[in-house]
């Protein structure tokens, strides 16, 4: 089902500084074009062996698939190198068997509840009641024949819900699994109800052994100790929350940990959580790592951590970035954990494209900064852009939008200046050329949240942080840097010419001229508008000329394309432009569309690329990295991303070209809509119209109109000079309250 993914594991291809992953790969010494070797033994990590970290797979694939459900582990062996270990969470059944679900209270991961709808019970486990259904009240082919896995993540996808049976440690071996690795969390609880993990472990040894046992529990790990081959089986102490108590000794996590020398006497090693490693503030900010891997090796313990997921919130320093965490723990250049427990044991990238900048690297500072480019220019961005606004006195300067409301503090400052312009949009708004640039530079950007319905916002220490920029100074920026080249956006330029009189296209001619711009040379010169009568005011000049493509569509025709090409030489498209999409959030299909462009040679840029997992389609496994991979195995000729970083580490994957047949495991793209094929037609929502194809009212726009003379002074007020009411004014009066007491309470 999943043949065309390839067999990669995390840690390996993940490490996308080329220094580490040659080392990865066995050519630190950069032997040349001979063929290439897999790791060599005496490569050396920073881990206790030397070697390199391991991937724990958690209940196989789980950030797709519901966790420890088949399909998830088959999924994850299909995604991993052979020696990649699967993590089983043992309950135990009626009659002392072994079942892979996450939680005691399995009700919470399968559908227990539907299938014993009287089976609901509280019991105290360790100090805490707890209410729920339980495996230990069924026998195992009673859950078998009963109960399924549900996804108990809410933002994963329950498209796969009710549909695999339970799985046991013997299913997992089954599928060819060569390591194993079993979590039992609760033996003392177990134990009380005469059921034993230790006896089931025993028994199934004729079987199967386990690489790896873990708990929380020092007593189980001191009785399983003498009990298993330790050359066989590792010991792994868990350690839970520092406040949590530990069941045997009645300590806290927190004190264990200070007495590791202890801890060496019954384990191996420790699993300890992530933060325990590299701390995080409540605010979500990264501190300097603890001392506990080093404190740990000294003893001779192994040290892995959990809790690392591509779909839940960590430190705004990664910028929802899941390679740069995973670089912290394994190439920080102080030590590296012995491995990770994941349940995304999959990232991985492909192939070569330009890389422009949206509104500089906005995704770690508000659009358009000063900041937000010279950010995008440190972390490599071929082209930085600038959708260029016009002041009320003239001055040409970047911002995202010609409506502050949402970019900046305007709606606080400037809420008397709110209304309405039809030609623009249907809301209310601040818009640029109603304020001089003094009172632009006045007001303090705000960086973007593209989804906040989702919870998720963006780096919040620099969320006011960075300065307006004129458009002669992010020339001069672009110059004195000497980047790849400057992508320049026109928007509105019809209506800023016939109703303000502003002639933008006129503004950034000389801009360009005056900085040079206009001279072929080394830097590119980006010219962008979804209007094909601004792209046609600069069809004498060096500039590539872009058309924007608004909306998403299905096809290009070659009629369609023959008129993009009188106007442009590239063409913008939305992601769904070249990856379509179910109403499931799945892949769907690619489209021709690039193929058809690049018939007629026009290039093809896609926007916009952000790294948060809720902008992801599921196939791309909540990964930014799949997903640039796709798109470029697409031949797509760039991305616009808010995280040029992101981008530029995924392009220095020394393993990204899969047609070279020395590459030693090859990095693929998804194929769309292969988790799509899976899905029971019944559990989809209904189905989305098609996108339309391009037509031509998509392309041609009529000519610009002359540059108006208005005299703003004179210009008459919204309304004429009638007179309002005294209801009117209440109503505009209390507009603008509330609209500051919401932006307030979204700022």
């Amino acid at each position: 089902m999943f043949h065309q993914f390839p067999a990669v594991l995390l840690v390996l291809f993940l490490l996308l500084d080329p220094i580490l992953a040659k080392k990865l790969l066995g050519l630190a010494n950069d032997a040349g074009p001979g063929p290439q070797q897999p790791p060599s033994p005496s490569t050396k990590f920073l881990t206790l062996n030397g070697g390199p970290p391991e991937v724990i797979a958690k209940g196989g694939y789980s950030g797709i698939f519901p966790e420890s459900s088949q399909a998830a582990y088959t999924f994850a062996m299909q995604m991993s190198l052979p020696n990649t270990i699967m993590y089983c969470n043992v309950q135990l059944t009626r009659d002392n068997l072994g079942v892979c679900i996450p939680t005691v209270n399995i009700d919470l991961s399968t559908t227990a509840a539907m299938a014993y709808p009287k089976g609901e019970k509280t019991f105290n486990i360790n100090g805490k009641d707890l209410r729920g259904w339980y495996a230990m009240d069924y026998n195992l082919a009673d859950l078998k024949n009963t109960t399924n896995y549900i996804q108990g993540i809410l933002s994963r996808p329950n498209t796969f819900d009710g549909v695999y049976v339970v799985t046991t440690p013997d299913n997992i071996i089954g599928y060819n699994v060569t390591r194993m690795w079993l979590n039992i969390e609760h033996d003392m609880f177990y134990n009380d109800h005469k059921l034993s993990a230790a006896k089931y472990i025993q028994d199934s040894a004729q079987y199967w052994v386990p690489s790896h046992i873990s708990s929380p529990e020092i007593g189980f790990l001191k009785f399983m100790g003498g009990q298993v081959d330790k050359n066989r089986t590792k010991i792994i102490f868990k350690f839970l929350g520092k406040e949590d108590v530990e069941p045997t000794n009645r300590e806290k996590y927190g004190a264990i940990l200070n007495d590791l020398a202890s801890v060496k006497l019954f384990a191996a090693g420790i699993l300890v959580p992530k933060d325990y490693i590299v701390p995080v503030t409540p605010d979500m900010y990264s501190e300097p790592p603890t001392t506990l891997v080093a404190d740990a090796h000294k003893q001779g313990l192994e040290v892995y951590a959990y809790g690392f997921s591509n779909d839940k919130m960590t430190s705004y320093n990664y910028s929802y970035d899941p390679v740069q965490e995973y670089l912290q723990f394994i190439d920080n250049g102080q030590f590296s954990v012995d491995g990770m427990l994941t349940e995304f044991p999959y990232t991985a990238s492909n192939s070569v494209g330009l890389i422009i900048s949206h509104n500089g690297a906005s995704g770690d500072y508000p659009g358009c900064t000063d900041l937000a480019y010279r950010k995008a220019i440190a972390d490599g961005a071929d082209i930085i852009d600038c959708t260029v606004q016009i002041s009320k006195d003239k001055v040409a300067f970047c911002l995202a939008n010609i409506d502050l409301s949402a970019i900046t503090t305007a709606l606080a400052t400037y809420v008397d200046r709110s209304k309405k312009v039809p030609e623009i949009q249907s809301q209310n708004g601040i818009f640029a050329f109603d304020l001089d640039w003094s009172e632009i530079q006045a007001l303090k950007p705000t960086i973007e949240i593209p989804w906040k319905d989702s919870g998720l916002v963006r780096n919040p220490k620099n969320k006011n942080k960075g300065k307006f920029v004129t458009l002669a100074s992010f020339l001069e920026l672009a110059k004195a840097n000497k980047t790849g080249g400057i992508l320049i956006n026109i928007q509105n330029a019809a209506f800023l010419a016939s109703k303000k009189g502003i002639g933008v296209v006129d503004a950034v001619t000389r801009a360009l001229t005056k900085a040079s711009f206009d001279k072929p040379s080394e830097q590119k010169v980006l010219i962008q508008s979804d209007d094909s009568s601004v792209l046609s005011a600069f069809k004498d000049k060096p500039y590539q000329r872009v058309l924007t493509i608004k909306d998403a569509k299905s096809d290009a025709p070659k009629s369609v394309v023959n008129e993009i090409k009188k106007h442009a030489d590239a063409v913008v498209v939305d992601r769904e432009t070249i990856v379509e999409e179910n109403s499931a959030f799945f892949t769907s299909a690619f489209t021709k569309v690039v193929d058809e462009m690049h018939a007629s040679n026009i290039s093809v840029y896609v926007t916009p690329m952000r790294n948060e997992y809720v902008f992801l389609n599921f196939d791309y496994l909540s990964d930014p990295y799949l997903q640039l991979a796709t798109y470029f195995s697409e031949m797509v000729d760039g991305v616009m991303t808010d995280f040029p970083a992101t981008a530029v580490a995924f392009m220095r994957n020394p393993c990204s070209d899969i047609q070279n047949p020395k590459t030693v495991l090859p990095i693929r793209p998804i194929e769309a809509g292969d988790l799509a094929k899976i899905i029971d037609p019944v559990a989809l929502p209904p189905a989305f119209p098609p996108n339309p194809p391009l037509e031509n009212s998509d392309v041609n726009d009529p000519p610009l109109p002359p540059v108006a003379k208005v005299d703003d002074k004179k210009a008459p007020s919204p309304g004429g000079h009638k007179k309002k009411s005294g209801a009117s004014r209440n109503v505009d009066s209390w507009y603008m309250i509330i609209s500051t007491i919401v932006f307030g309470l979204l700022a």
